[in-house]
């Protein structure tokens, strides 16, 4: 079998208007989730504490504003 047919008979595999529906749910909220986003917090809550300083923690935050 060859990998088209392979990749259309898997069970996960998605069909063209299913991809359509999804690439415009993102369009219209997918940022929405990021622009809400408190990077400070994100971050504190990613990373174990004292791990990254403040000065750090403030030149990262720098870097994700741009």
């Amino acid at each position: 079998m060859n990998a088209v047919s392979e990749l259309a008979s898997h069970p996960s595999a998605v069909n063209r208007d299913s991809l359509q529906v999804l690439a415009q749910w993102l369009k219209n909220n997918g940022t929405d989730r990021v622009r809400k986003t408190d990077p400070r917090r994100a971050l504190i809550e990613r990373y174990p504490a004292g791990l990254i300083s403040d000065a750090e923690l403030d030149a990262l935050l720098g870097v994700w504003h741009g």
